[in-house]
């Protein structure tokens, strides 16, 4: 069997894995959500290559998609940890298989390389080209710029794949996007050019092809990274060797949560569990540094000085680790769960602790967007408004996927760890969470002044948190008409 025949033979067991799996139905819905998402940002997408094409044709310009191209690389860096895993789940079962192991990889790095959303971006370059090329440019000229563009998503989607597999043994590695990124973008917002002038000499046919080969050789050896470096990796995970035990030196106790009774015994396990489990700790890290990111962007620079953008952002700053934690609450205790299940009223206690632990964590973008209060941007009102509207309306939302969440969540991070298939019935909650706030918002500032608008989101916010044993109550009582259900969802997702 040849490396092509092996390619297509993996390919082929994946799609019959997805037909033979028992959450079929699910997958069903997801798809259909899925592919409702993709026609939206391949709209998104053709309406920025149009808009970034008439700007080239007007300033006279081709290169300026490659300009704009370190910020979409970005945000394509973000999405590809929603929307893509790593392919080593899919390479454990061949590992014990008489076959190169090494070939095995490689057809996934391969399939990586070639999947319909890297191509998906050319729904970016192709109006980007049909418009400089009316407008005058040279046609290889403009072909380069395609194809340098292209190749820039396929090395940005071995860079993701490359930095995933690192983050998953250490959380330092993220230290390692955050310098090239910053490296690439930092110097515009203090008014420089950085890496990006240097761009401005590929402004030739012949030079634009040259850029093609530097960025094309720049793929290969990130593939010839990877290729070691997750073979490396998987081999460890697999073989399941030794590690030297370690002496605990400190253990955390949060004694003063012991006052607060029973729900203060889960608030000491919420601690501990961000503490001690890769998992959750990695979404915690994860949130609160697109927090950072976007409070600095926002209080330092004028990208997202609209009115309306600046309202949406201040709500997802909010909202944001809610949404990243919550579409999966009670995944971790899945794996736990028959021990909860042993005394009345435990899980209750529980959505108690994890409703108060989220509320207090919002603290934390209060005070990281204080300096966009500082720079004008936000106001104290508009703040406290999204704030109480995060913990009485989103919370009120996202809680009740605790009544149809039946997947468990591993506690630690693994490679080859097992994907949550979610219901179309789950998706439309999470779908409500994300946006019926934001439409709420919408209304009541199209109705009223913005002061007035503030207040009465907050004031329907701040009766929702104060209501909130009576909503969480109401969730307990349904997970328990569903709780065989559930029990048996978590004992076969283990």
């Amino acid at each position: 069997m040849n490396r092509l025949q092996l390619y297509r033979q993996l390919r082929r067991h994946v799609k019959l894995s997805e037909k033979r799996s028992p959450a079929l139905e699910q997958g069903k819905v997801a798809k259909v959500m899925m592919y409702v998402g993709a026609i939206l940002m391949m709209a998104y997408l053709i309406f920025l290559g149009s808009l970034f094409g008439k700007l080239a044709a007007e300033e006279d310009e081709l290169t300026v998609l490659l300009v704009l191209m370190p910020f979409l690389l970005v945000i394509d860096f973000l999405l590809r940890f929603v929307a893509q895993q790593t392919p080593l789940v899919y390479v454990k079962p061949y590992m014990l298989l008489p076959m190169p192991v090494m070939s095995v990889v490689e057809s996934y790095l391969g399939a990586m390389l070639t999947n319909g959303y890297n191509f998906s971006w050319l729904a970016l370059f192709l109006p980007y080209a049909y418009i400089t090329l009316v407008a005058g440019a040279e046609l290889w000229g403009v072909v380069a710029i395609v194809i340098v563009g292209l190749l820039m998503v396929m090395v940005n989607s071995q860079w993701y794949l490359l930095v995933r597999t690192l983050i998953v043994r250490s959380l330092l590695w993220w230290l390692l996007p955050l310098a090239v990124y910053a490296a690439l973008l930092l110097p515009l917002f203090l008014g420089g050019d950085g890496p990006l002038e240097y761009l401005d000499s590929f402004d030739t046919t012949p030079m634009l092809w040259l850029l093609a080969l530097l960025v094309l050789a720049v793929l290969v050896a990130l593939l010839a990274v990877n290729r070691r470096v997750l073979f490396r990796f998987v081999y460890q995970e697999l073989a399941r060797g030794e590690k030297k035990a370690t002496a605990i030196k400190h253990v955390s106790q949060f004694t003063f949560l012991e006052c607060f009774g029973q729900v203060g015994e889960y608030l000491k396990l919420e601690l501990k569990s961000i503490m001690r489990n890769k998992a959750i700790r990695s979404r915690v890290i994860m949130s609160l540094g697109l927090i950072v990111m976007l409070s600095a962007i926002i209080s330092y620079t004028d990208v997202y000085d609209g009115f309306w953008i600046r309202n949406f952002w201040c709500y997802y700053c909010f909202a944001i680790y809610g949404m990243t934690t919550l579409t999966k609450v009670m995944g971790p205790e899945g794996n736990y769960i028959d021990l909860l299940m042993t005394q009345r009223e435990n899980i209750l206690s529980l959505l108690r602790a994890k409703y108060i632990f989220h509320v207090a964590i919002l603290v934390v973008p209060l005070l990281v967007m204080l300096p966009a209060v500082f720079a004008g941007k936000f106001t104290i009102m508009m703040m406290l408004a999204y704030l109480l509207l995060t913990s009485g309306l989103g919370y009120a939302i996202m809680f009740q996927l605790a009544v149809y969440n039946k997947q468990t969540l591993p506690l630690d991070q693994k490679m080859t760890g097992k994907n949550n298939v979610e219901s179309g019935f789950q998706l439309a909650i999470e779908m409500v969470g994300m946006f019926l706030p934001l439409l709420l918002v919408g209304g009541m500032l199209a109705l009223t002044d913005e002061d007035t608008a503030y207040a009465l989101l907050a004031l329907l916010g701040l009766l929702l948190t104060v209501a909130h044993p009576l909503w969480l109550r109401s969730i307990y009582r349904r997970m328990m008409v569903r709780r065989y259900a559930n029990l048996e969802g978590f004992h076969a997702s283990r």
